[in-house]
């Protein structure tokens, strides 16, 4: 039996959404104060609503960030960094790089606005890899990694925006010099290629085959240069930034990660994620599905029954045979109905390490600190690095900092999800706290996707092309009519597969996802060696050597 028959109870993964849908007129009025009436009136009709994310949904097309569902919600906006979690030969330094990429997973969310991409229709896919430069390492053991790729200087403590869009603050960031850049770095100025913050407010992924070093204007008319216009950042900041890049040898050889997603369920929606770097011998997967609820002007997302967090495995090299398992906290969406959009995390992640040696294993604590009602946010955090052993379980009733016994603790770290957090053993004294991550400094890297003559008709670009392309010419009428066209098709098929007793079977991945932990099909394999096979701009590296920069931990 597949985990869509044991779950049919509790969480039915049929093709028909449960009740009427939820729907918003379109207002005719495509400026904010016309979008904010529509989102008041869609926030009034989800009110009691118990969980959003399994309701059919119809907004206006006006409504719509230009970019597939499954393009953008992912958890590599750093790929450097989840290439470097198996750099280190000590299973510590393993753990501290895991946390980084961790806090840097969701970098669109510090960087970017709160928009609503296009709903995602079954057997929707999508695939994209990166090739970055990979990050080195600084003289100081305690230091975090040097990244090269789409950093800029530090920003200033986030305000809540006032317009309809979120803005990240950036728009003041001062043209200061970034601490762990070399004296050799560069600073590439608004008006160049590389634009900073201007770059990242049109966009964040690409056609070609690689990176690329410009980017499509918003009132681009070219439906690829469209599919990858999420804004990153308000219009009023562009330019206003610049975006460093350290220089390096031109031949250095560059990583590649290759990414996977398809829609596995349509209500409620489920997709099934994994993303292979063979160089640093590492593997990402998981089951993405949210549970959504309305609650007076905040909008609280938690993750869905099939939704057991991301899952980080290591097949090779100084951590083979470990596996990561990363919890996803609450979110919440606030300011609903005064158009002051911010995005709040949380309860707690949890990153527990199995496998691997023998002995004692390594589990991290992120605390995010409840918001204020009065006064502004602060995002902050706190967490606690600690051991435990896998043959007991009386470590899984610890999931607040307060819970861990004093002699099991490593290390503690604090700070801000939007800023810097710090870090320090817990024998060192407090003049000891080190950066572990800064995500201010960090813009999200672009993908690279193959062109829309390359792709397949369910292929998320090719599939939505006629919607992006009048969305990104603001042809908005002719884009709803078009999001429609496809939602009826959905509707058409699965009426089709009902009348033939015939049900819905991925391509890419397996039906059973009851351990949360999806199983490529062969289709899928190859699919992944084929974007691990597109043709480089850049020389890849075959496989990276592990480094060690601290004692050992004392984690056995």
């Amino acid at each position: 039996m597949s985990s869509f028959d044991k779950n049919e109870a509790t969480n039915p993964l049929d093709e028909d959404a449960p009740g009427q849908p939820i729907s918003v007129p379109d207002s005719g009025d495509t400026g904010e104060s016309g979008k904010l009436k529509m989102i008041v009136q869609l926030v009034k009709k989800c009110l009691g609503v118990k969980d959003i994310a399994a309701m059919r949904l119809s907004l206006p097309a006006s409504l719509l960030e230009p970019i597939p569902n499954l393009e953008y919600w992912h958890y590599l906006d750093r790929p450097d960094l989840f290439a470097a979690i198996n750099d280190s030969d000590d299973p510590f330094e393993r753990m501290l790089a895991t946390l980084r990429f961790t806090f840097s997973k969701d970098l669109k969310f510090v960087k970017g606005k709160v928009c609503k991409p296009y709903n995602s229709v079954l057997g929707e896919h999508f695939r994209s890899h990166w090739d970055v430069i990979p990050v080195t390492y600084p003289s100081d053991p305690n230091a975090p990694p040097i990244q090269h790729l789409y950093i800029t200087p530090p920003a200033p403590e986030p305000v809540q925006s006032s317009s309809y869009f979120f803005s990240s603050g950036a728009a003041s960031t001062p043209n200061v010099t970034h601490p762990s850049l070399s004296e050799n770095a560069s600073v590439k100025s608004g008006k160049s290629g590389f634009s900073g913050l201007s770059f990242m407010s049109r966009g964040y992924s690409t056609t070609g085959r690689t990176t690329p070093s410009t980017s499509p204007e918003l009132g681009e008319t070219n439906p690829e240069a469209g599919a990858s216009s999420l804004s990153l950042a308000n219009d009023r900041a562009s330019g206003a930034a610049d975006l460093l890049e350290a220089d390096g040898p031109a031949d250095k050889p560059r990583v590649r990660i290759a990414y996977l997603t398809e829609q596995v369920s349509h209500h409620p929606p489920v997709s099934a994620y994994h993303a292979v770097c063979p160089s640093r011998h590492l593997e990402l997967m998981g089951i993405d599905q949210i549970s959504a609820k309305v609650s007076g002007t905040t909008l609280r997302v938690m993750p869905g029954s099939f939704n057991k967090g991301i899952f980080v495995r290591i097949t090779g090299g100084a951590g083979a045979g470990e596996q990561y398992h990363i919890t996803h906290p609450v979110a919440s969406v606030n300011g609903l109905l005064r158009g002051s959009f911010y995005v709040a995390v949380g309860d707690s992640t949890i990153i527990t390490c199995t496998g691997g040696a023998d002995g004692q294993k390594l589990r991290a604590i992120i605390e995010y600190k409840e918001e204020s009602w009065l006064g502004k946010a602060h995002f902050a955090l706190e967490g606690v690095i600690h051991t435990y052993d896998p043959e007991e379980s009386v470590h899984e009733e610890w999931t607040r900092v307060k819970h861990v016994p004093k002699e099991r603790v490593l290390a503690v770290f604090d700070g801000s999800w939007r800023g810097r957090v710090r870090w320090k053993r817990v024998d060192a004294p407090d003049s000891e706290y080190a950066t572990l991550i800064d995500v201010s400094t960090l813009a999200v890297i672009p993908k690279a996707v193959r062109p829309l003559e390359k792709q397949l008709p369910n292929e998320s670009r090719k599939l939505w092309e006629n919607v992006t392309t009048r969305l990104v010419k603001k042809e908005y009428s002719d884009a709803t009519k078009h999001k429609l066209a496809i939602e009826q098709k959905q509707r058409d098929d699965a009426a089709e597969r009902k009348r033939k007793g015939v049900p819905f079977v991925p391509r890419y991945f397996e039906n059973d996802i009851s351990t949360g932990i999806p199983k490529l099909t062969e289709e899928g394999r190859k699919a992944l060696e084929e974007e691990l096979a597109e043709k480089p701009e850049y020389q890849l590296e075959e496989e990276a050597t592990p480094t060690s920069r601290t004692p050992s931990s004392g984690a056995d």
